[in-house]
């Protein structure tokens, strides 16, 4: 029974670093893809409006309540030490460097690696991918590279955005639930923000980008055939984007913070 037990653990974690190289792999054609023309530019102005623009609501809402909550909870922990003077500059440090782009990527991968990966997956099973082939473009070019840079360009400035709304959640139950003065509340908030505490969020939301749109096209492109392959598809571009974005956001942080 042990032996079984061993065989099947093994079995597993060579199928989960098997499945790791596959998506290195195919990250690293798409790059290359990105590098070389031809270009489709209508394909890109397409993906960015569709990860950006499309995407500014859910991540403004979700900044805007989590900036507000983290004000209550900071306030509700710092009154323990008659510290609740730091409530502005904590939140704030708080939502650019680890919520405002954890969050953001977190709903962007819900809502477009979900799409991009049931888009590609229903073009593979209706032959459409197997049809660009025939009219020799080549599938990596045109369905993976403008989306991969969309992403990479677009969550950056979506985790901007919700950057500056996710604090003025807290600005706004700070002055009109906690008692801040307005003035001291953005001078304090201004005061202790440094330029890489924004930095570092932005980078790890390039990053994010990448990674839902590499999870969403890969799974699209690898899905099976028939809808039950479409959806399982969707639901595995979600996941997968989900827990490298958590774990992409541990390596960041410790490479921008760990000194």
């Amino acid at each position: 029974m042990i032996t079984h037990a061993l065989a099947a653990l093994g079995r597993g974690a060579l199928a989960a670093l098997a499945g790791i190289g596959r998506i290195a792999l195919y990250a690293g054609s798409g790059v290359a893809h990105l590098l070389r023309p031809p270009y489709y530019p209508r394909e890109f102005l397409q993906a960015l409006l569709q990860i950006g623009w499309l995407s500014l609501p859910v991540v403004g809402l979700t900044a805007v309540f989590t900036g507000a909550a983290l004000a209550l909870q900071i306030y509700a922990g710092s009154s323990r030490f008659s510290a609740e003077s730091v409530v502005p500059s904590i939140t704030a440090i708080g939502m650019v460097r680890e919520l405002g782009p954890v969050l953001g990527g977190l709903m962007v991968a819900a809502r477009v690696a979900s799409s991009i990966a049931a888009e590609v997956g229903t073009m593979k099973v209706t032959e459409q991918i197997d049809a660009l082939v025939t009219l020799s473009t080549h599938p990596m070019k045109y369905l993976t590279a403008p989306r991969l840079l969309a992403a990479t360009l677009s969550v950056p400035i979506l985790v901007g955005v919700g950057d500056i709304i996710g604090i003025m959640g807290g600005w706004m139950v700070g002055t009109g639930r906690l008692g801040f003065n307005s003035t001291t509340y953005l001078k304090n908030t201004w005061e202790y923000l440094e330029f890489w505490d924004v930095g570092s969020g932005l980078v790890k939301g390039a990053a994010f980008g990448f990674i839902i749109a590499l999870m969403g096209c890969y799974y699209g492109m690898n899905s099976e055939r028939g809808a039950q392959g479409v959806g399982r598809a969707t639901k595995s571009a979600v996941v997968a984007a989900s827990i490298a974005i958590l774990a992409a956001n541990y390596l960041l942080t410790e490479a921008f913070f760990s000194a």
